[in-house]
């Protein structure tokens, strides 16, 4: 097996656009068989999932787009909710004619993949949801422990990040959210870098930071939609993420027992890249038929 990150290069090369409400949007697919949407999170990008891709591709046909504001698609100067992120995905899965599909969502992704069960639940998209597996996101909105640099991005001030944050400060903020030995190389952390700054990103980095808001507003929705599902969850976590790690999890198997819950207790915020191998064998386990 390989669980090698694709290079940025070359995944950038593969990539395909599709258009959404007048934005072009970054997107990506491989393989055959049921169709697996992956959903990345905050600030990064659909290159997240380039370690389990391959692995993914040979089982599945997997689908996975930049969101608005992020990596190689457009970065307008607002329109960034959840709801219209949702959006998005819903215009990629009809752009690609799929109607029946799977998910695995992370960070930012979990609140996409949370709208997307409520508008199941409600009648209003996403019928086809068949399991939905969440990745170290904010599954319950009081669990999450903002970072100094997303309290700074989401108050008065936090148009400022566009113009003090530069390489040397992101990966000393961004590595803190890594396991202590599964931090990422200066590769993969330039590989980062350039998707969060692609198109001016640097500016758009405390307007993509509305989900914080969208959290709180949205929770009850948001949480009972989850509570009350019948399509499979399963959730995946690093224990060691200071923003949704291990006390994420023991809430998780407090609040919803009765779901598959898979705990990595030396692994940080970002499972797919630390952690490939286990976490595509976890997937792998979830989804099969």
């Amino acid at each position: 097996m390989n669980f090698a990150p694709t290079p940025l290069a070359d995944w950038k090369a593969a990539r395909q656009t599709l258009d959404f409400e007048g934005h072009d949007i970054a997107y990506w697919t491989a393989g055959t068989g049921r169709p697996l949407l992956l959903v990345h999170g905050y600030p990064t990008a659909a290159w997240d999932w380039s370690c389990i891709w391959s692995e993914l591709a040979k089982t599945h046909r997997v689908i996975a787009c930049d969101m608005l504001g992020f990596g190689f698609s457009a970065k307008p100067k607002n329109g960034y909710s959840i709801h219209r992120q949702a959006d998005v995905q819903a215009c990629l899965l009809k752009h690609l004619g799929i109607s029946e599909f799977d998910a695995v969502v992370h960070d930012y992704g979990v609140s996409v993949g949370q709208e997307m069960l409520a508008r199941q639940i409600e009648g209003t998209g996403f019928s086809g949801l068949g399991k939905i597996g969440f990745l170290n996101g904010g599954l319950f909105p009081e669990q999450h422990r903002k970072r100094p640099i997303q309290k700074l991005g989401i108050s008065p001030l936090g148009w400022l990040i566009g113009y003090i944050m530069n390489r040397k400060r992101f990966a000393a903020r961004f590595t803190e959210i890594f396991g202590p030995h599964t931090q990422p190389s200066e590769e993969e952390l330039d590989t980062f870098w350039q998707l969060i700054t692609h198109n001016n990103g640097l500016k758009r980095m405390h307007t993509l930071l509305h989900y914080i808001a969208d959290r709180k507003q949205h929770r009850n929705r948001w949480v009972g939609a989850r509570e009350t599902t019948e399509t499979p969850v399963m959730v995946i976590n690093g224990g060691l993420d200071p923003v949704s790690g291990k006390h994420l999890y023991d809430t998780v198997r407090e609040r919803l027992p009765q779901i598959e819950a898979l705990l990595l207790e030396d692994i940080g915020h970002y499972p797919q890249t630390e952690a490939p191998a286990r976490v595509f064998l976890a997937i792998a386990r979830f989804m099969a038929p």
